[in-house]
């Protein structure tokens, strides 16, 4: 018997709650926003109107950081103290972490340009290029994050952004987690600024003297976090929602429910606004999840249990009890999370059903913290059920791409006069006049007569 006290894991049996209560289930911890979108406000409008002062001013008061307006920037000599005071064997599990990502999004990377004539001489294609400048938030709330900072600028440094930054808070002695500074040297970024939350989305945006402005940020972080982004959607690209983490553990009657215990406590143990659920048709195995998770818990922190019992003690976890594995899909599409981990004998058989999960790892073999660190695809990922429309952190978030056309004379020819129709039933002259005989009169240095 455990010598803690720990609350009950909910057991949720979907046959017998209410379309409501279902419903509770599926909302995540950041849908109203509204309080930190106010207290975020104020937090911007000082950013824009002081810079580094605001900047230094917060790190002071949120982070309890002594912090000058001068000391943003992380300078070379923090990166060297940063190598040589990190343990080796730390070092070289990032520099591993940083190949195995690295030659992910190298096989995402697309090539420069493509063009196919779809009808003779109409040629059409699309070439990419990267963002001109993008900064990757590295969160530091609960811990810091040296996986997130590979994550974000590996795929900014392969996509070819020109001016890739990072984004961090500072801690307490003013300085950056060493594995950060590490991890983003690793990754080929050098630009490292000590500011968090609301106040480094807005330092982004705006640009103070020491930090550039950027057209876009990437990353994940708190509701705060997520806040600032919606708010300045007018002055930087928020890129995708990212934010408390989120994970549905798919158990079928041929999984180990210790593994899958051990597997739904690691997303869980972020905070409390993190959201972790088991779903399985198998009453037992339901049951054997519930008693092992106490013992799972007693080899934890109390900080980090606590977090873990509070979120599986509620509506944002515990088991799901579905009739059948159709049902189980049904609900994770419908939730859509973050990381989905399907725990079977079989797994591929299936991951043809799950349409919405930002992640999905196949195997008992597969645990979610491996992915998280090292295994190559990207572990920053849309929350709050945007998986139903975005896609993981990778290369294309930092690339952009442009439509190119072509015509000869031949592929002119056939399209003009088409055009010519389109135009003029949808009432605009100047697009009809363009592909009209004025066009051949143009060519030839003529005008046409006034009227």
């Amino acid at each position: 018997m455990s010598a803690r006290q720990y609350p009950k894991v909910a057991l949720h049996e979907l046959a017998h709650i209410t379309p409501a209560q279902v419903q509770a289930l599926l909302q995540r911890s950041e849908e109203d926003l509204d309080p930190f979108i106010e207290g975020a406000k104020p937090i911007i409008a000082a950013v824009k109107a002081d810079g580094d002062e605001a900047l230094a001013r917060y790190a002071r008061e949120f982070d309890k950081a002594e912090l000058s307006s001068d000391q943003i920037a992380a300078t070379k000599k923090d990166f060297a103290k940063a190598f040589d005071t990190l343990d080796r064997k730390m070092i070289d599990v990032l520099e591993y972490a940083a190949d195995n990502i690295r030659a992910f999004q190298q096989e995402q990377m697309p090539g420069e340009m493509w063009m196919k004539e779809i009808r003779p001489g109409v040629l059409v294609g699309e070439r990419v290029a990267p963002i001109d400048s993008v900064a990757c938030y590295s969160p530091r709330g609960k811990g810091s994050f040296p996986s997130v900072t590979l994550m974000s600028a590996i795929p900014a440094v392969v996509a070819g952004v020109p001016n890739a930054m990072i984004l961090t808070p500072p801690g307490p002695d003013g300085e950056v987690d060493s594995a950060t500074l590490v991890a983003a040297k690793l990754a080929g970024v050098e630009q490292v600024y000590k500011c968090g939350g609301v106040q480094a989305v807005a330092a982004a945006a705006f640009g103070t003297a020491t930090i550039p402005r950027c057209r876009k940020i990437v990353g994940p972080g708190s509701p705060w976090l997520v806040a600032a982004k919606r708010l300045l959607a007018g002055q930087i690209d928020p890129g995708m929602p990212a934010g408390p983490s989120e994970t549905i553990v798919l158990a079928d009657n041929t999984a180990n429910p210790l593994i899958a215990a051990l597997d739904l406590i690691i997303e869980s143990e972020h905070g409390s606004d993190s959201s972790a659920f088991l779903v399985t048709w198998d009453k037992a195995i339901a049951q054997q999840v519930i008693d092992a998770i106490p013992s799972y818990w007693d080899q934890m922190s109390e900080t980090l249990s606590g977090y873990s019992a509070d979120v599986l003690s509620g509506n944002s976890g515990g088991v799901v009890l579905v009739e059948d594995a159709q049902a189980a899909y049904d609900f994770i599409n419908e939730y859509a999370p973050e990381h989905c981990q399907v725990l079977s004998k079989n797994p591929f058989e299936h991951l043809s059903h799950i349409r919405n999960a930002s992640e999905v790892l196949l195997g008992e073999h597969a645990a979610g913290s491996i992915a998280n660190y090292l295994m190559g695809p990207n572990c920053v990922l849309p929350t709050s059920a945007a998986a139903h429309t975005y896609s993981p952190l990778g290369v294309h978030d930092f690339l952009k791409s442009s439509s190119v056309g072509h015509l000869t004379q031949r592929g002119y020819d056939e399209l003009a006069p088409k055009v010519y129709e389109f135009a003029r039933y949808e009432g605009f002259d100047a697009h009809a006049n363009s592909v009209s005989q004025l066009r051949e009169d143009a060519f030839n240095g003529k005008l046409p007569s006034k009227k």
